[in-house]
């Protein structure tokens, strides 16, 4: 199946081509901005570095989409996603979280109306 064609990164006067909205350098400063002016200070606290870590090992030991899994399919895991919500009293124990792939994520994101609800 054909991919789509790259395009330009969207920071302003960048003209690397991308399959995302920004080439890998802009990412960084789209995430770093995004964290510091975007994000509440509660939300920025609980996830930092050790989250960084804590992600980086689970989807190392758990390489595949849990929900995909379930429905018989092979995805790999991009993304870790806390059952129960740390704004909920949820916390980063492994027995709290499940590795998913971006697509099985946002589903979950949004029916729960997490980010965007």
């Amino acid at each position: 199946m054909p991919r789509k064609p790259k395009r330009p990164c969207s920071y302003p006067g960048c003209k690397e081509l991308t399959n995302g909205r920004f080439c890998e350098e802009h990412q960084k400063l789209s995430e770093q901005h995004y964290n510091k002016y975007q994000r509440d200070p509660e939300t920025r606290k609980r996830y930092g570095w050790s989250w960084k870590r804590i992600r980086d090992r689970y989807i190392r030991n758990n390489s595949l989409c849990e929900m995909c899994l379930k429905k018989g399919r092979l995805t790999p895991a991009q993304e870790v996603h806390h059952i129960k919500p740390l704004s909920k009293g949820g916390t980063h124990d492994e027995k709290n979280l499940m590795a998913l792939c971006s697509s099985c994520h946002s589903t979950i994101t949004a029916r729960e109306g997490g980010r965007w609800g």
